[in-house]
């Protein structure tokens, strides 16, 4: 299996169940092509840098996934017949994964980013109170 990321981005006028139900269609498509999702990033309302078919705006979506090459196609082909889809790219990432290393991978870096974060709260504590020992030790020799 190769791991790709896709972005892509859909018509601002769309109503948010039309963009659900594309959405639904590209990840029906991926589970019958057996493929995995490992992350599904709606980024919202964004302008776009040039217009496109008339459009100043454009609904961003990220998309992270493990598959075969032939659901690449597949989805590409589907996002050319769609006249609400405005543009898109994919990328491949790694040519030779699987899901679940994905998913270990993802999960470790997510430990380690919360481990950082308390580490950089137990700094910012021990900061804080030998401030307040200092202020402290000011007052008593005022």
């Amino acid at each position: 299996m190769r791991r790709y990321e896709t972005i892509f981005i859909v018509d601002n006028d769309l109503t948010e169940e039309g963009r659900k139900q594309r959405f639904e269609k590209v990840k029906e498509l991926l589970s019958q092509y057996g493929g995995a999702p490992i992350k599904f990033d709606e980024w919202g309302l964004k302008k776009l840098a040039y217009e496109i078919n008339s459009k100043n705006r454009g609904y961003y979506v990220y998309f992270d996934y493990c598959s075969e090459p032939d659901f690449v196609k597949e989805m590409e082909r589907s996002f050319r017949l769609d006249d609400k889809v405005l543009k898109f790219m994919t990328v491949l990432l790694n040519s030779d994964t699987t899901p679940e290393a994905v998913l270990a991978e993802a999960e470790k870096a997510e430990a380690e980013k919360i481990k950082a974060t308390e580490e950089t709260a137990k700094a910012a504590e021990a900061k804080t109170e030998t401030a307040k020992t200092e202020t402290a030790k000011a007052k008593e020799e005022e």
